[in-house]
């Protein structure tokens, strides 16, 4: 009971120290007052706090509304009422303070904001007046005058004003009355009067009912029963040397501090006058706290006295002498405050995470700090220690804002812990500190960023299609999607339609692939302009250029230009002087090579000469010069085999060949060139199938000849056999193809054979522009022909002074 009585006690000090608080501050913050009486049932409403904040019932769930004494009230999201959450019982959350009121907090989010809620508990008479002992035993002497006072054992009721105790009241008797007395701490007491002497003989026991009333409506009683005896005269009672000791003492003094000294005095002698001091009605939490010397009434600390728990201890002290007179006397200890408590800091709400491009002044979380000391020991402040883009702001009743103060960059810092340290104001101060991490949220606030500035690729020509060429990297220092690249192609110099099989990226990688092989002679560079784009909302993107140079490689063989074919495939001819000298230029051999660089480093060779060292041929340049001058003997037609080479690894050729008449005049050179056909007029072409008809006749009889000489040498040379045995004209036999080479003054065959099922006759015909004169073709004595078979090509050859025939069975 006497533990209960304490907590009431302590209670009711922390609530009247709130509810004076918050009378100070109301010129602060905006504050809401309710009253109630206690003992409301749950679920009683208080209040409409909605209304009253000038809140939207509909936006309550969005705004979080938290209140800070969820024990005893909670808010209705229906309908913004403030309801009864729990049992109010006034007695036990303020004791015996006057005034009562609940004062909370109220926060919002959304924006966050927050509120002070006052409500008021009214008292109502709920606690009947009791007594702590069961029975008041008295002993008086029978020498007691009418009119001697007996201060009784007040009683005590729970309930404050009107509903508390108010009378004290005895059953009807002849020789005591009783009255109600106020003690100087507002209690009340009841005082018993002899009203006439008592005669022990007659009478030595008395039995009164003492009944204690409130003023409650209906009032509420409590009784305890008074036994007194009655002795032999003492004739003096003790007496105090003050009515009532005031003494001051530092919370947190050692056990055994000494307190004060009472003193009362007896003015008989003897045993009669033997005072012995005791404890008057002390509740057990005082009691464990002080020491009274029943002695010499010194009063000592026998625990630790802290003032945040209680501030005044009041001691009733009652001096007894030998006899039965006894002596009250009350005793107040005031309990000073020492700065003993250091600020507490607590975090109200807190942001879990702080986008990065939060705008300086955003609320990031509410802080309260709270000393449980009074006056300057209680008076706190707030800072941060860390240099750190955020600061505290004050506001009302111990209430702090963590804002941001300057730009965030989670890229540069993902995580700050700020650490905020409250100090009161005490002497010495006192200070803590509470530390705490924010973690700065990505947002999609960087783009990507390619590791090069631009991109140049070679790629050899003829490359694999498919094959991976390049690979192109960006990197995205944001977090998430925000921070995952893709790579496209965005922009090239090659034709849209034509890109896509030319090249593709890997959107995940980065690698280009060609989706084709490259041809150097065709594309020798192209320019791309890749992008890369992160998965942000928006998404941000970087372009960087590709140069893709398309490598040579020796796949293009050297092509004449010159000496060019004539319409029909031949070769044509170039007239020397006859009195040319050494180092005549007599023609040059071009040629081109689609390759480049060294690949298309062209050198020129002689392959075959029909009079060797007559010419002499330039290894880089192609020209053709005369090494010597034309001999009696030379032949004046000549032909030179010419073969042109590129530098490439392994290198590849061409052959040219080049027909050289020695004439000073072109009239000269006619006779030379019989077999070039003239310009197409009805008498060339009657004359020219002549002439075919009689080359037919010849070779018919050039076949006969021929077949009897290869009978005859048939046993004796099975391998020239081999090119004459019968079935020459046959589809499904093997080919023959003679050759007649004219580098010589007279011709001559060559025959190889071959297989083919294929008929044809090809006449080639070399022959300038202007052709010879009719006389000439007709009086040609060199015409022959190879072979009768139907397979069979026929070249006539007029590079020489006598025509030569080439002859392949096809």
């Amino acid at each position: 009971m006497l533990r209960s009585f304490r907590k009431a006690e302590t209670m009711k000090t922390q609530v009247l120290f709130l509810f004076v608080l918050s009378l100070l501050c109301g010129a602060i913050s905006q504050q809401i007052q309710y009253s109630i009486p206690e003992e409301l049932a749950k679920g009683s409403r208080v209040g409409n706090l909605a209304k009253d904040l000038r809140l939207s019932v509909k936006e309550l769930p969005a705004r979080k509304l938290r209140i800070s004494a969820e024990d005893f009230f909670n808010v209705s999201t229906e309908s913004g009422d403030l309801l009864v959450n729990g049992r109010i019982d006034r007695e036990k959350i303020c004791g015996r303070k006057s005034e009562c009121a609940l004062e909370f907090e109220m926060v919002t989010e959304n924006p966050m904001n927050i509120f002070h809620v006052i409500v008021a508990i009214q008292d109502i008479n709920d606690n009947a007046p009791w007594f702590i002992a069961k029975g008041i035993d008295l002993e008086i002497c029978e020498s007691a005058l009418p009119g001697v006072k007996f201060p009784l054992d007040s009683a005590q009721d729970a309930d404050v004003k009107s509903n508390s105790l108010k009378i004290y009241t005895i059953n009807p008797n002849d020789y005591f009355s009783l009255s109600t007395k106020e003690s100087p701490d507002g209690s009340k007491y009841p005082e018993l009067l002899l009203e006439k002497p008592l005669d022990r003989e007659q009478q030595n026991y008395h039995h009164l009912t003492l009944t204690a009333v409130d003023g409650g409506d209906p009032p509420l009683s409590g009784t305890t029963q008074i036994r007194i005896q009655v002795t032999d005269a003492n004739d003096n009672a003790p007496v105090f040397s003050q009515d009532t000791y005031r003494v001051s003492l530092q919370e947190n003094v050692s056990r055994g501090t000494s307190v004060l000294q009472v003193m009362a005095t007896d003015q008989d002698e003897g045993i009669n006058a033997e005072i012995t001091y005791a404890f008057l009605n002390a509740p057990t939490s005082t009691s464990l706290l002080f020491i009274l010397n029943p002695n010499t009434g010194e009063i000592t600390t026998n625990g630790t006295l802290d003032f945040e728990e209680t501030s005044i201890y009041t001691l009733g002290i009652e001096a007894k002498d030998g006899g039965v007179h006894t002596a009250h006397c009350n005793v107040h200890i005031e309990i000073v405050d020492e700065n003993d408590n250091a600020p507490e800091v607590t975090f109200v709400s807190l942001s879990s995470q702080i986008p990065e491009d939060s705008d300086l002044g955003t609320v990031i979380a509410l802080i309260k700090v709270r000393d449980q000391d009074s006056g300057q020991n209680g008076l706190v402040t707030c800072y941060i220690q860390e240099e750190v883009p955020f600061k505290l702001e004050s506001t009302s009743k111990n209430y702090y804002k963590l804002v941001i103060d300057g730009a965030l960059d989670r890229e540069h810092r993902a995580e700050y812990n700020v650490t905020i340290t409250a100090t009161d104001k005490g002497k010495p101060p006192l200070s803590s500190s509470t530390s705490v991490t924010l973690h700065i949220g990505d947002v999609n606030d960087n783009a990507p960023v390619f590791h090069q500035a631009s991109y140049v690729v070679h790629v050899a020509e003829n490359n694999p299609p498919g094959a991976s060429i390049a690979q192109v990297s960006a990197s995205d220092p944001d977090l998430g999607p925000n921070g995952h690249v893709s790579y496209s192609i965005v922009a090239s110099d090659l034709e849209p339609r034509a890109l896509s099989s030319y090249v593709s990226v890997s959107a995940q990688s980065g690698v280009l692939f060609a989706q084709r092989a490259f041809d150097h002679e065709q594309l020798r560079a192209f320019e791309l302009t890749l992008q890369a784009r992160d998965h942000g909302s928006p998404a941000l993107s970087a372009n960087v250029s590709l140069r893709v140079l398309v490598g040579d490689r020796n796949d293009n063989a050297p092509r004449v230009l010159y000496p060019a074919l004539g319409p029909d495939g031949s070769a044509l001819f170039d007239t020397v002087p006859r009195a040319a000298q050494p180092g005549y230029l007599v023609t040059k051999v071009v040629a081109v090579d689609a390759d480049s660089g060294h690949n298309a480093w062209l050198s020129y060779h002689v392959l075959q000469a029909s009079e060797p060292g007559l010419f002499s041929l330039g290894l880089r340049t192609g020209e053709v010069r005369t090494a010597r001058a034309l001999g009696d003997r030379d032949a004046a037609r000549q032909r030179l085999l010419v073969a042109v080479r590129d530098g490439g690894q392994p290198p590849l050729s061409a052959t040219a060949t080049l027909l050289l008449v020695f004439a000073d005049s072109l009239q000269e050179a006619l006779p030379d060139l019989s077999d070039r056909p003239e310009p197409s007029d009805p008498q060339a072409e009657l004359q020219f199938y002549l002439v075919v008809a009689l080359a037919l006749m010849s070779v018919l009889f050039l076949l006969a000849v021929i077949l009897m000489i290869a009978l005859r040498l048939r046993r004796s040379f099975p391998a020239v056999w081999s090119c004459f045995k019968p079935g020459l004209g046959s589809k499904s036999g093997p080919r023959v193809s003679c050759n007649y080479e004219g580098t010589l003054p007279y011709s001559y065959n060559l025959c190889v054979a071959s297989h083919s099922a294929n008929t044809k006759f090809n006449f080639h015909n070399v022959a300038p522009e202007t052709g010879p004169p009719k006389d000439l073709l007709d009086e040609d004595p060199s015409m022959d022909v190879c072979a009768s078979n139907e397979d069979s090509q026929i070249a006539y050859d007029s590079s020489f002074p006598y025509h030569v025939s080439f002859c392949r069975l096809t």
